[in-house]
C-alpha cells in the first residue's frame, strides 16, 4: 500500500495522521496506557483477586500452613540424606515429625480448653462482685449508674460459661479441619523430595524466578526457627511466672503465648489478657498487676531486646509493612492469616517485587533498611 493509499484511508475514517496530532496526544500514544488508567485497573484486579482468597480461605490457610510447616523442618531430610539415609526413609521422618507436632499441639489445647470450661464457671460470683465494686466506684466519682447498666447487663459472667462451652465444643469439633491439615501436610512433604529438581528447571528458564523462591525459604525458614525458638522461651518464662504466682491453668497461657508470638506487634497482648483476667478473677487487682509487670518484663526482654539480635535482617520487613501485613492477611484468611501474616508477605513480595527489577523500589517502601542514595 502506497503513501496515497494510506492517506486516503486515514482521511476517509477522520483519523490525522500521528505527525499531525499535538505533542502531548503524540506522548500519550507512545506511553500507551494512562497511568492513573493502569493503577484503578491493578487496583480492582487486587480487590478482585484478594475477595476471591478470602472465600477459598478454607483451603489456602491450611495449604500454606503446611507448606511452611514443611519448609520449616525440610532440613532435618536433607541432612539425613547426606548421611547415607535412603530418600523414603528420610520423607517419613519429615512427615511423622509434622504429625507428631501437629498431634501435640491440639492435644494440649484440647485438655487445656476442657479445663478451663471446668473452671471458669467457679468464678462467677467473684466476678460478679467485682464489677459490682467496680460500679460502686464509678458511682462515687460522679458517674450515674444507669448510664452503667446497659454495658454490666452485657458483661453477665454466668453467660460465659455457655460461651465456655461452646469454645469447647468448636476446638473438639475441629477433628475434622485437623484431618484435612494432616493430609495436606502428606501431600506436600512427599512433593517436597522433589522440590530441588523443580528449582533447578525454573532457573533454567526463569533464574529471576527461583532467586526469589530460594531467597523466600531461605528468610522463611530463618523466621519460623527464630520465632519458634523464642516463642518457646517466653511460654515457658510465662508459665513459670504464672505458677509461682500461683495463677490457674499456666500452661494453656504458656500454649497461647507461645502461638501469639507468631502474631506481630499485637501477638503480646493478646497472649497476656487471658491469664490477666484470670488472675484478677483469682487472686484481685494485686495479682493482675504482677502479671502484667511480669509478661511485660519478659517479653520486653526477650523479644524486643534479644529475639531481633538473632533474627536481624532476615525477614527485611519494616514495622509498617509488618503491621499492615497483619491487618490484611488476618482479614483475608482470619487468625490462621494472622499467624502466617510474615511468610505470606515473603512470598508475595518474592513474586511480586523480586522478580521485576522494575519493582525494587517497592523495597524502600516495605524494607526495615531502606537503601541509600545513589545504591543500585
Amino acid at each position: 500500500m502506497t503513501n496515497e493509499t494510506r492517506e486516503r484511508h486515514r482521511t476517509r475514517r477522520r483519523i490525522p495522521p500521528p505527525a499531525l496530532l499535538p505533542a502531548a496526544d503524540r506522548d500519550l500514544l507512545a506511553r500507551g496506557m494512562p497511568r492513573a488508567l493502569i493503577l484503578l485497573i491493578g487496583g480492582a484486579s487486587a480487590v478482585i483477586l484478594l475477595a476471591g482468597m478470602s472465600i477459598a480461605s478454607w483451603l489456602i490457610g491450611p495449604l500454606f500452613l503446611a507448606m511452611v510447616m514443611v519448609i520449616a523442618l525440610s532440613p532435618v531430610p536433607r541432612w539425613l540424606r547426606g548421611h547415607g539415609v535412603p530418600s523414603w526413609a528420610a520423607t517419613t521422618l519429615l512427615i511423622l515429625l509434622v504429625y507428631a507436632l501437629v498431634a501435640a499441639l491440639v492435644l494440649v489445647l484440647v485438655v487445656s480448653v476442657a479445663q478451663l470450661a471446668t473452671v471458669l464457671p467457679t468464678y462467677a460470683a467473684r466476678a460478679n462482685d467485682l464489677l459490682a465494686s467496680v460500679t460502686a466506684f464509678l458511682s462515687r466519682h460522679g458517674i450515674d449508674p444507669a448510664r452503667l447498666r446497659p454495658a454490666t447487663d452485657q458483661l453477665d459472667f454466668g453467660k460465659l460459661a455457655g460461651y465456655v462451652e461452646t469454645l469447647l465444643g468448636a476446638v473438639t469439633s475441629v477433628g475434622t479441619g485437623v484431618l484435612f491439615l494432616l493430609s495436606l501436610l502428606l501431600f506436600v512433604s512427599i512433593e517436597a523430595t522433589t522440590a530441588r529438581k523443580r528449582q533447578l528447571a525454573i532457573a533454567a528458564d526463569r533464574p529471576a524466578l527461583s532467586a526469589a523462591l530460594s531467597s523466600f525459604v531461605r528468610n522463611t525458614r530463618r523466621y519460623l526457627l527464630m520465632t519458634t525458638l523464642f516463642g518457646f522461651i517466653v511460654a515457658v518464662l510465662d508459665t513459670l511466672g504464672l505458677v509461682i504466682l500461683d495463677v490457674p491453668l499456666p500452661v494453656l497461657w504458656g500454649l497461647l503465648s507461645f502461638m501469639t508470638n507468631y502474631i506481630p506487634n499485637i501477638g503480646f497482648i493478646l497472649g497476656l489478657v487471658p491469664p490477666a483476667l484470670l488472675a484478677l478473677l483469682d487472686g484481685g487487682w494485686p495479682r493482675l498487676i504482677a502479671v502484667v509487670v511480669v509478661y511485660c518484663v519478659l517479653n520486653f526482654v526477650v523479644q524486643s531486646v534479644i529475639q531481633p539480635r538473632f533474627v536481624g535482617g532476615a525477614v527485611g520487613l519494616s514495622t509498617i509493612a509488618t503491621f499492615v501485613s497483619l491487618v490484611l492477611w488476618g482479614w483475608i484468611l482470619g487468625p490462621l492469616g494472622a499467624i502466617l501474616a510474615v511468610p505470606l508477605t515473603l512470598l508475595a513480595k518474592a513474586l511480586l517485587v523480586d522478580v521485576d527489577p522494575r519493582a525494587r523500589w517497592v523495597d524502600a517502601l516495605m524494607g526495615s533498611h531502606p537503601p541509600e542514595p545513589g545504591d543500585g
